[in-house]
């Protein structure tokens, strides 16, 4: 199983840089690199234990399990070759690749940008099946061309491994081309709908109900065709029908929620959410301070020097934290952030390159000047993520 991920999802918290997470690093091909996830020596595992007991008639005694292991290894390597395609593709578009994760459920390519034409969307998502596709049909020539008798145990080894290559990418290609988010087959409806309406939101809403259509589908079939849900293969059936459902309409609704919040961005301008800021010194009480900036209906306060010159930010946080009756003895000074680099946001910024400037230095608060360097107001982050959420 293999799905393209464009790492935009999880809680949309616009100061929160993605972590790199755990992971074993096996290099980086076109300078993409690759995470081997520890969940992936659990499906490794799996696999050996289960594909070694499914050639346990053939004559390979102990080395079934072996030969299981390497089929393990070479289904997860086909994996990886069909992820760097779709990564090397979203490369040549100049879309940034984070890295290539290979975990227990086949792979994901962090992209981290969206393609910006129905077309290039279209080309990113077929390149990983096609290449997939690609794999099979070079696995089944091979396998025609071992397809004879033979009495050397390596060579049945070979033929069993090259037959189990041919087929599982074939599988992994057909079910990564079904029309539902997140699969690929769900970005390629999504670019359809896209091209058809110049709506990407359209297109991701039609691509993700299709994956929700699809994970009840599954279920159904599995319930279906089996005839014993109650133990043995019909119950093992069953649990992997729900596991890839599950999957399927937990992807497909991600996608969609992914999809509305990044319809907001552009929304989002620093002018229009910067709040209106006084300027006091430092020594100034808490109470003090409060009374000036109701007076002019400022909602935040900035620590200047005796020339006024900025050089804090007065913790919206810790103004609520002080108790009222600490107010008119409690220095505003002492409830401030200092500003640091990054701190100090333009005007102008706003959509992206707004939520780039919060990600690069995260903090609750920030100075908003005037191109010209006048200082506008305070943006507090926690409004932006107010106005991202729709809240």
């Amino acid at each position: 199983m293999s799905d393209d991920n464009q790492n935009n999802g999880g809680r949309p918290d616009p100061n929160r840089s993605a972590g790199s997470g755990g992971g074993i690093r096996m290099g980086a091909p076109f300078g993409i690199p690759i995470v081997v996830s520890p969940t992936w020596f659990l499906i490794a595992a799996f696999i050996t234990y289960y594909f070694g007991q499914e050639i346990s008639d053939a004559d390979f005694g102990n080395w079934r399990y072996a030969i299981a292991f390497g089929f393990a290894v070479l289904l997860y390597l086909s994996v990886l070759l069909h992820e760097l395609a779709h990564s090397v593709v979203a490369k040549g578009f100049g879309l940034p690749v984070r890295r290539i994760v290979i975990y227990f459920l086949g792979g994901v390519s962090e992209i981290e940008k969206e393609p910006d034409t129905p077309s290039r969307e279209f080309a990113v998502a077929v390149a990983g099946p096609a290449l997939s596709f690609a794999l099979g049909g070079i696995f089944f020539g091979v396998w025609k061309l071992m397809d004879h008798p033979t009495s050397s145990v390596a060579f049945a080894a070979c033929q069993y491994l090259v037959t189990a290559l041919w087929v599982s990418n074939v599988v992994v290609g057909v079910f990564n081309m079904l029309p539902g988010l997140p699969l690929d087959g769900g970005r390629v409806l999504r670019s359809a709908v896209w091209a058809v309406t110049r709506k990407p939101l359209a297109g991701t809403a039609a691509a993700a109900w299709a994956g929700r259509l699809l994970a009840i589908g599954v279920l159904i079939y599995a319930m279906l065709t089996t005839r014993d849900a109650t133990s043995g293969s019909g119950l093992y059936t069953l649990v992997w029908a729900a596991f890839i459902a599950s999957f399927i309409w937990i992807g497909a609704s991600q996608s969609l929620t992914v999809a509305r919040l990044r319809e907001r961005i552009p929304t989002l301008h620093a002018r229009t959410l910067t709040r209106r800021a006084i300027p006091v010194t430092a020594d100034v009480p808490l109470s003090e301070a409060l009374r000036r900036a109701a007076g002019v209906g400022a909602r935040s306060l900035l620590i200047v020097d005796h020339d006024g010159n900025p050089t804090a930010i007065v913790h919206e946080a810790s103004v609520a934290a002080t108790p009222l009756e600490r107010h008119p003895w409690v220095q505003v000074g002492t409830l401030s952030r200092a500003l640091r680099p990054g701190m100090t946001l333009s005007t102008t910024l706003d959509g992206e390159s707004l939520l780039q400037a919060l990600r690069a230095t995260p903090a609750p608060e920030y100075l908003v000047t005037e191109p010209d360097g006048a200082i506008f107001g305070v943006l507090s982050a926690a409004d932006v993520e107010h106005a991202f959420l729709g809240r």
